[in-house]
Protein backbone atom coordinates (compact mmCIF):
# COMPACT_ATOMS: atom_id res chain seq x y z
CA UNK A 1 0.00 0.00 0.00
CA UNK A 2 1.55 3.33 -1.11
CA UNK A 3 1.72 6.23 1.26
CA UNK A 4 0.03 9.53 0.47
CA UNK A 5 2.28 12.16 -1.19
CA UNK A 6 3.85 14.61 1.19
CA UNK A 7 2.60 18.16 0.83
CA UNK A 8 5.05 20.52 -0.89
CA UNK A 9 5.64 23.78 0.89
CA UNK A 10 5.52 26.93 -1.29
CA UNK A 11 8.91 28.44 -2.21
CA UNK A 12 10.22 31.18 0.04
CA UNK A 13 10.52 34.73 -1.33
CA UNK A 14 14.32 34.35 -1.36
CA UNK A 15 14.23 31.16 -3.41
CA UNK A 16 11.76 32.74 -5.81
CA UNK A 17 14.10 35.71 -6.29
CA UNK A 18 17.01 33.33 -6.96
CA UNK A 19 14.98 31.41 -9.50
CA UNK A 20 13.91 34.60 -11.26
CA UNK A 21 17.45 35.99 -11.47
CA UNK A 22 18.77 35.50 -15.02
CA UNK A 23 21.96 33.54 -15.43
CA UNK A 24 24.47 35.46 -17.55
CA UNK A 25 25.15 33.67 -20.79
CA UNK A 26 27.97 33.87 -23.27
CA UNK A 27 28.67 37.05 -25.21
CA UNK A 28 26.60 37.31 -28.40
CA UNK A 29 28.33 35.93 -31.45
CA UNK A 30 30.26 38.66 -33.25
CA UNK A 31 30.62 40.86 -30.15
CA UNK A 32 34.22 41.75 -29.33
CA UNK A 33 36.11 44.57 -27.73
CA UNK A 34 37.03 47.58 -29.84
CA UNK A 35 40.56 48.04 -31.12
CA UNK A 36 41.89 51.52 -30.42
CA UNK A 37 43.66 52.80 -33.54
CA UNK A 38 43.92 56.54 -32.86
CA UNK A 39 43.54 58.53 -29.63
CA UNK A 40 44.50 62.19 -30.07
CA UNK A 41 44.10 65.15 -27.75
CA UNK A 42 44.44 68.23 -29.95
CA UNK A 43 44.74 71.32 -27.76
CA UNK A 44 44.18 74.96 -28.71
CA UNK A 45 42.58 74.48 -32.11
CA UNK A 46 43.81 76.97 -34.68
CA UNK A 47 41.63 79.17 -36.88
CA UNK A 48 42.13 77.59 -40.31
CA UNK A 49 41.99 74.07 -38.93
CA UNK A 50 38.69 74.66 -37.14
CA UNK A 51 37.26 76.17 -40.32
CA UNK A 52 38.28 73.06 -42.25
CA UNK A 53 36.77 70.83 -39.56
CA UNK A 54 33.51 72.77 -39.78
CA UNK A 55 33.06 72.01 -43.48
CA UNK A 56 29.62 70.39 -44.00
CA UNK A 57 31.18 67.23 -45.44
CA UNK A 58 32.92 66.64 -42.11
CA UNK A 59 31.20 68.33 -39.18
CA UNK A 60 27.79 66.75 -39.29
CA UNK A 61 27.43 67.60 -35.63
CA UNK A 62 28.57 70.69 -33.73
CA UNK A 63 31.45 72.62 -35.35
CA UNK A 64 34.44 73.51 -33.15
CA UNK A 65 35.73 77.03 -32.61
CA UNK A 66 39.21 78.51 -32.47
CA UNK A 67 40.84 78.02 -29.08
CA UNK A 68 38.77 74.98 -28.11
CA UNK A 69 40.25 71.55 -27.47
CA UNK A 70 39.41 68.33 -29.28
CA UNK A 71 39.62 64.59 -28.79
CA UNK A 72 39.79 62.51 -31.96
CA UNK A 73 39.35 58.73 -31.81
CA UNK A 74 39.41 55.92 -34.34
CA UNK A 75 38.40 52.34 -33.53
CA UNK A 76 37.82 49.06 -35.29
CA UNK A 77 35.40 47.58 -36.14
CA UNK A 78 33.56 50.62 -37.43
CA UNK A 79 30.30 50.32 -35.53
CA UNK A 80 32.14 50.20 -32.20
CA UNK A 81 32.33 53.99 -32.50
CA UNK A 82 28.65 54.13 -31.47
CA UNK A 83 29.60 52.71 -28.06
CA UNK A 84 32.58 55.09 -27.90
CA UNK A 85 30.45 58.23 -28.37
CA UNK A 86 27.95 56.93 -25.81
CA UNK A 87 30.73 56.54 -23.24
CA UNK A 88 32.02 60.07 -23.85
CA UNK A 89 28.70 61.93 -23.82
CA UNK A 90 27.31 60.11 -20.77
CA UNK A 91 30.46 60.82 -18.77
CA UNK A 92 30.86 64.47 -19.81
CA UNK A 93 27.67 65.94 -21.33
CA UNK A 94 29.35 69.33 -21.79
CA UNK A 95 31.58 68.14 -24.66
CA UNK A 96 30.13 68.43 -28.16
CA UNK A 97 30.46 65.86 -30.94
CA UNK A 98 31.59 67.31 -34.25
CA UNK A 99 32.23 64.17 -36.29
CA UNK A 100 30.72 60.70 -36.04
CA UNK A 101 31.59 58.65 -39.09
CA UNK A 102 31.54 54.94 -39.85
CA UNK A 103 33.66 54.13 -42.87
CA UNK A 104 34.38 50.81 -44.53
CA UNK A 105 36.66 49.46 -41.80
CA UNK A 106 36.90 51.99 -38.97
CA UNK A 107 34.77 54.34 -36.90
CA UNK A 108 35.79 57.96 -36.29
CA UNK A 109 34.71 60.35 -33.53
CA UNK A 110 35.63 63.96 -32.77
CA UNK A 111 34.41 65.70 -29.62
CA UNK A 112 35.47 69.14 -28.44
CA UNK A 113 34.92 71.67 -25.70
CA UNK A 114 36.21 74.87 -24.18
CA UNK A 115 37.60 73.03 -21.15
CA UNK A 116 40.64 70.85 -21.80
CA UNK A 117 39.91 68.99 -18.57
CA UNK A 118 36.40 68.09 -19.74
CA UNK A 119 37.80 66.75 -23.00
CA UNK A 120 40.37 64.68 -21.09
CA UNK A 121 37.67 63.24 -18.83
CA UNK A 122 35.61 62.26 -21.85
CA UNK A 123 38.66 60.55 -23.28
CA UNK A 124 39.33 58.69 -20.05
CA UNK A 125 35.73 57.46 -20.00
CA UNK A 126 36.26 56.05 -23.49
CA UNK A 127 39.52 54.35 -22.50
CA UNK A 128 37.97 52.85 -19.37
CA UNK A 129 34.92 51.68 -21.27
CA UNK A 130 36.84 49.80 -23.96
CA UNK A 131 39.69 48.70 -21.69
CA UNK A 132 42.45 50.57 -23.52
CA UNK A 133 45.22 53.09 -22.89
CA UNK A 134 46.58 55.86 -25.14
CA UNK A 135 49.69 53.80 -25.88
CA UNK A 136 47.48 51.15 -27.50
CA UNK A 137 46.97 53.40 -30.52
CA UNK A 138 48.95 52.95 -33.71
CA UNK A 139 52.15 54.92 -34.12
CA UNK A 140 51.86 57.35 -37.08
CA UNK A 141 53.98 56.85 -40.17
CA UNK A 142 54.74 59.49 -42.80
CA UNK A 143 54.42 57.77 -46.16
CA UNK A 144 55.39 60.70 -48.35
CA UNK A 145 56.21 64.38 -48.09
CA UNK A 146 57.37 66.92 -50.66
CA UNK A 147 57.78 70.67 -51.05
CA UNK A 148 56.89 71.97 -54.52
CA UNK A 149 58.14 75.49 -55.15
CA UNK A 150 56.63 78.02 -57.55
CA UNK A 151 53.54 75.96 -58.33
CA UNK A 152 52.25 76.46 -61.88
CA UNK A 153 48.87 78.00 -62.59
CA UNK A 154 47.45 74.84 -64.19
CA UNK A 155 48.57 72.75 -61.23
CA UNK A 156 47.00 75.23 -58.79
CA UNK A 157 43.68 75.08 -60.66
CA UNK A 158 43.53 71.29 -60.34
CA UNK A 159 44.44 71.31 -56.66
CA UNK A 160 41.82 73.96 -55.93
CA UNK A 161 39.08 71.97 -57.64
CA UNK A 162 39.56 69.15 -55.14
CA UNK A 163 40.36 71.06 -51.95
CA UNK A 164 37.94 71.63 -49.05
CA UNK A 165 39.69 74.55 -47.37
CA UNK A 166 41.48 77.60 -48.82
CA UNK A 167 43.04 78.08 -52.26
CA UNK A 168 46.64 77.70 -53.32
CA UNK A 169 47.81 80.51 -55.62
CA UNK A 170 50.16 80.17 -58.60
CA UNK A 171 53.75 80.90 -57.64
CA UNK A 172 53.34 79.78 -54.03
CA UNK A 173 55.17 76.85 -52.46
CA UNK A 174 53.03 73.76 -51.85
CA UNK A 175 53.63 71.16 -49.15
CA UNK A 176 52.05 67.73 -49.63
CA UNK A 177 52.17 65.12 -46.87
CA UNK A 178 50.66 61.64 -46.62
CA UNK A 179 50.48 59.57 -43.42
CA UNK A 180 48.79 56.63 -41.70
CA UNK A 181 46.51 56.28 -39.83
CA UNK A 182 44.54 58.97 -41.61
CA UNK A 183 43.36 60.82 -38.49
CA UNK A 184 46.89 61.96 -37.71
CA UNK A 185 46.41 64.52 -40.46
CA UNK A 186 44.34 66.48 -37.92
CA UNK A 187 47.05 67.02 -35.34
CA UNK A 188 49.57 67.54 -38.15
CA UNK A 189 47.47 70.34 -39.66
CA UNK A 190 46.89 72.02 -36.31
CA UNK A 191 50.57 71.90 -35.32
CA UNK A 192 51.64 73.18 -38.73
CA UNK A 193 49.41 76.22 -38.30
CA UNK A 194 50.77 76.82 -34.80
CA UNK A 195 54.35 76.74 -36.07
CA UNK A 196 53.70 78.88 -39.16
CA UNK A 197 50.52 80.95 -38.75
CA UNK A 198 50.93 82.60 -42.16
CA UNK A 199 50.57 79.36 -44.13
CA UNK A 200 47.39 78.54 -46.05
CA UNK A 201 45.65 75.29 -45.19
CA UNK A 202 44.46 74.04 -48.56
CA UNK A 203 43.10 70.59 -47.70
CA UNK A 204 42.96 68.13 -44.80
CA UNK A 205 41.94 64.59 -45.76
CA UNK A 206 41.60 62.73 -42.47
CA UNK A 207 39.30 59.78 -43.15
CA UNK A 208 40.26 56.75 -45.21
CA UNK A 209 43.24 54.50 -45.70
CA UNK A 210 45.70 57.44 -45.40
CA UNK A 211 45.62 61.05 -44.29
CA UNK A 212 46.75 63.80 -46.65
CA UNK A 213 47.66 67.44 -46.15
CA UNK A 214 48.02 70.27 -48.66
CA UNK A 215 49.60 73.44 -47.26
CA UNK A 216 50.76 76.48 -49.24
CA UNK A 217 52.59 79.73 -48.60
CA UNK A 218 56.08 81.15 -48.60
CA UNK A 219 58.86 78.60 -48.97
CA UNK A 220 60.34 79.24 -45.52
CA UNK A 221 56.94 79.03 -43.79
CA UNK A 222 56.04 75.83 -45.62
CA UNK A 223 59.31 74.21 -44.55
CA UNK A 224 58.70 75.31 -40.97
CA UNK A 225 55.28 73.63 -41.15
CA UNK A 226 56.84 70.48 -42.61
CA UNK A 227 59.36 70.26 -39.77
CA UNK A 228 56.64 70.81 -37.15
CA UNK A 229 54.58 67.96 -38.62
CA UNK A 230 57.55 65.58 -38.52
CA UNK A 231 58.33 66.62 -34.95
CA UNK A 232 54.82 66.15 -33.54
CA UNK A 233 54.22 62.82 -35.28
CA UNK A 234 57.56 61.38 -34.17
CA UNK A 235 56.67 62.17 -30.55
CA UNK A 236 53.47 60.08 -30.57
CA UNK A 237 53.74 56.84 -28.60
CA UNK A 238 51.98 53.75 -29.88
CA UNK A 239 52.32 50.32 -31.38
CA UNK A 240 53.88 49.57 -34.74
CA UNK A 241 51.77 48.59 -37.73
Amino acid sequence: MSSAPRPVSPPSPRSRARAAKPVPGPEPEGRRSAELRVYLLVENLRRQFTAAMAAPTRARGYPPYEGQHALIVEVAPGLAIERVIDLALRAVPSVEPGILFVERQFGVLEVHGSSAEDVRRAGQAILDGIGASPSDQLRPRILYTDVIEDITDQHAVLVNRNRQASMVLPGETLLVCEMTPALFATVAANEAEKAAPDITLVDVQMIGSAGRLYISGRADSVRTARDAIARVLSAVEGRDH
